[in-house]
This record gives structure tokens, sequence and C-alpha cells, in this order.
């Protein structure tokens, strides 16, 4: 089936379609990790236990939006390859599933959180302060986090869509409204009530309900794909689809939550300094790795698209035009942290202490950029080429698997110094593993679209 030439996905010339799906979300990412720095300086002011509740909140966190992303990319990839193939009826189908979907996972995020916060507070603290801040924050989120998950589908459905402009105005929205609420809530500034904890957690739920109606709206004034729920049944089938693409992705990105909770164990052994310095590190890291993740969700679409298509030139001329731009950006990205890693810790108020501990190992840790923007974006391309599991066990190996044992033997070998260089070792054999996979994949799926018409002179 050929191609509808009125749409940009399978017309406009690939390096500028790479570039006007993935700007809007490289900028509205960048938005997120500021607002994400200035809610933890704000909350950092309130007291040390504020900030050591909210620290121990963020693996719920991170969870949360592992599951969401990860529906996301089923429905981003069923939703583009739809569209791709000409299908536009299930490509809306696909919308409202996703909708269905997102809808449900609040829920479950509402029960689960409300019921267990305490009991996994309690796990992780003796103190408490610490206890009730955190159980405070977490309940706040959760119930607020419909905001998120509509979101989160409104943003999939305008990318697959060809519309990356969208969830720019989506995310940036939210972020706005959070990064205006968070000192009036917290602080008490003007009419506003002192909220402390339970402020940072509304300004945070409110700026992401900001963001679903903005959303929804955008979604409703969507030329590509129209979604009309009424009357809308789930079907077995669909979901099942979704979630044989997503589910993989939903693991892959929770394993860094399970990452971060290993690697602070690990830390805990060799240094008292070294679960403060990894925090950190992960905040300033954003700001680099924001772009490449922005990047990661603009080829997505394309990939799967033009997958779809049967377009193979436009396929890999979309996976080499996004290794060079991320090799670009992580380039840039190393130079603060080579530079001036000292200024990058005072952001948190370290101590002299953590500056001796923490500059060393900042420098150490920002070798291993180049290498993750690899590996980021070709995990993106095996799941847009319908390969999702051979995505979550790599990212498994190299994270997991591989990682914490290397990070043990250069402990107790080398020092709590070398310990951060585990990093580099498993992203720079990940990336020369996943350069070899894929072109595996290149050989399997891509080469042989070259056989359709449509294959052929693609540009």
């Amino acid at each position: 089936m050929c191609v509808n030439p009125s749409n940009k996905m399978g017309t406009m010339p690939v390096r500028r379609l790479v570039l006007h799906m993935s700007w809007p979300m490289m900028l509205s990412m960048l938005v997120q990790a500021l607002y994400n720095m200035v809610d933890s300086y704000f909350v950092a002011k309130i007291s040390q236990d504020a900030f050591e509740a909210l620290a121990l909140v963020y693996p719920i966190q991170s969870l949360m939006i592992a599951i969401l992303a990860g529906t996301g990319v089923g429905v981003n990839t069923m939703l583009s390859r739809r569209l791709g193939e000409g299908r536009t009826e299930e490509a809306a189908s696909v919308g409202e599933h996703g909708y269905f979907l997102y809808a449900l996972s609040w829920l479950v995020f509402w029960a689960l959180g409300w019921i267990f916060a305490r009991p996994f507070l309690e796990l992780y603290s003796k103190n408490p302060v610490v206890i009730e801040y955190g159980v405070t924050y977490l309940r706040i989120i959760v119930l607020f986090s419909l905001g998120s998950c509509m979101q989160f589908a409104s943003e999939r459905v305008l990318q697959a869509s060809g519309n990356p402009v969208g969830p720019m105005f989506v995310q940036g929205v939210g972020a706005v409204a959070n990064l205006i609420l968070d000192p009036l809530l917290i602080f008490g500034i003007g009419p506003f009530p002192q909220m402390g904890v339970a402020g940072a957690a509304i300004a945070t739920g409110l700026g992401q309900v900001a963001g679903m109606l903005v959303g929804i709206f955008l979604v409703s004034r969507n030329p590509v794909v129209r979604l009309s729920l009424r009357g809308f049944r789930p079907r077995a089938a669909t979901i099942a689809s979704i979630y044989r693409i997503g589910l993989p992705a939903i693991v892959m990105q929770s394993l860094f939550t399970l990452m971060n909770l290993g690697m602070n164990k690990i830390l805990a052994i060799f240094s008292d300094t070294g679960v403060f310095i990894m925090g950190a590190y992960f905040k300033v890291q954003s700001f680099v790795f924001m772009p490449v993740f922005g990047l990661n969700n603009g080829l997505t679409p394309v990939v799967s698209y033009n997958y779809g298509a049967k377009e193979p030139q436009r396929i890999t001329g979309a996976v080499r035009f996004a290794l060079m731009l991320s090799t670009g950006i992580m380039l840039v990205g190393m130079i603060p942290f080579l530079v001036f890693p000292g200024a990058l810790l005072s952001i948190f108020d370290a101590t002299p202490a953590i500056l001796a501990d923490g500059i060393p190992a900042l420098r150490l840790l920002c070798l291993c950029f180049v290498f993750s923007g690899i590996v980021i974006l070709l995990c993106s391309a095996f799941q847009a080429l319908g390969a999702p599991m051979l995505s979550l066990i790599f990212t498994l190996v190299r994270q997991v698997i591989l990682l914490f044992p290397v990070a043990l033997l250069l402990g107790y070998l080398a020092g709590p110094r070398y310990i951060w260089l585990c990093f580099t070792i498993c992203d720079g054999l990940g990336a020369v593993v996943a350069l070899a996979l894929y072109r595996w994949l290149y050989r399997e799926r891509i080469a042989p679209l070259a056989a359709h018409p449509g294959g052929e002179g693609a540009v």
C-alpha cells in the first residue's frame, strides 16, 4: 500500500523529519529537567528530612513513569505503524485503547500508593519525620497522577500522528505551572497557605492536570487520527498487541529504579558520600540525557511509520542521523562535568568531604555519555522494528547483570575512587553489542524491505 503523500512522516526528507519530530520533545524534556531540579532545590530549603523523604519516594515515581512510558512505546509504535500501512481506523482504535489503559494505570497507582505508602517508607527509614513527609508526598502524587497518565496518552497520540509541537506544549504547560506553584505552595507566598512538602506534591499534581487538559484539547483537534470514546469497547487483541510491544519497554525502563537502588546499596559499602554523589549526579546529568531522550522519542515514530510503509532507506537514514546528533549532544554535555564538577555539586550544598570525593567521581561518570547515547537510541530502534524483547534482554544485562558485579569488583580491587568507571565499562561494551545487534536487524528486517517498490529510491 502506498504511503499517503500528504503525511510528512512518509514524505519529508528524513533528517529534517527527525529534527522536526524531536526538537519539541527535546525542549520540553529540558524544561522537565529544570523543574525537577528546582523542585529538589525548594524542598531542600524546608529541611534535610524533607529532602530525604522525596529521595526515598523518587524510585516509586520513576517506576510510575516507566510504566507510563513503556505503555506509550506500545501505543506509539502500533499507531505509527498502522498509519504507515494506511489503516487509519485501526490507528484511531489504538489511540482509544491507549487512553483506556492509561486510566486503568491511574487507578492502580492510586490504590497501591495510598495503601502501601507507609509500609514502603518504613522499610527505608526509622525517622518518623521522614516517614510522615514521604507518606504525605506519595499519597498526593498518586492521587493527582491521573493528570500524568492522561498527559502521556495525549502526547503519544499527537506524536505518532506526526505532531511534535503538541507534546511540547503539553509538557511545557505542566512544567511551567509546577515551577510557578512550587514556591507559592511550599513557602506560602502572598495569599497562598504554607504547605511544605504537601505543597510541593500539590504543585506537581496541578501541573500534571494542566498538561492533561491541554493534551486532551489538542487531540480533539488532531486532523490525522480522529478519536471517539462513544461506544468504545476494549478489545483484548488490541490490548495484547500494545503490551506485547510495551511490556518489554516497561520492564526495561523499570530497570533504572532497580539499578538506582542496587547502586545505592553497593556505594554504601565503600563510601559515606557515594549515595549523595549518585543522587546529585542523576539530577544534573538529566540536562544532558533529557535531550537525547527527546531525540529518542522523536526517532521511534519515524522508524515505526517507515517500517510499516516499507521504506528501508528512510529507516537507516533516520537512525544514522540520530546517532550522529546524539554523539554531538553527549560530547558537549561532558564539558561541564570535566571543567567545573565542583560547581555542579555545590548546587546541593555539598560539604567539603563530598566535594573531595565527588569532583573526581563526576569526571569519571561523564566518560560514559557518548556510549550511553548510542545504546539509548539503538534500543529505541529495536522496539520500533518489532524486536522489543531484544531491547529488554540487552538492557537487563547492561544495567543490572553486568553493572553490579563490575561495580563490586572495582570497589574491592581498585578502591571506591574508581567504582564510578562501572558505567563507562558497561555502556562501552553495550554500545559495541548494540551496534552489532542493529547490523543483524538490518539484515533480517530492514534490508528485505527493499524488495517492496516503495523501498527503492527512498530519500
